[in-house]
């Protein structure tokens, strides 16, 4: 089997701690690569879901907007509750 050489930029904090993580389960990063490309290939997928922050979702940064808005012209309903009644509310 041929190799083939493939460079990528990456942030390299995010580098350093993905080595420390490889090497830990007793791999290189080529080697980490390689199995990720592998199961790319042959499930014709990513080996993850993908998905949209649901913070920037549209829905979402509208409301965000009307809140401050509504913040900025003093229109303001605060609703304030104890830890007990929070750790209540988690129970339900």
């Amino acid at each position: 089997m041929r190799t083939a050489s493939v460079s990528f930029r990456l942030d390299e904090n995010l580098k350093k701690q993905a080595e420390i993580i490889f090497e830990e389960m007793g791999m290189s990063m080529s080697t980490a690569f390689t199995i990720f490309t592998k199961t790319v290939v042959n499930s014709g997928k990513m080996p993850f879901e993908i998905a949209v922050d649901p913070y920037w979702k549209i829905e979402n940064q509208e409301y965000l907007e009307k809140q401050y808005n509504e913040y900025k012209s003093g229109n303001v309903n605060l609703v304030i509750k104890t830890i007990e009644e929070l750790e209540a509310m988690e129970d339900e």
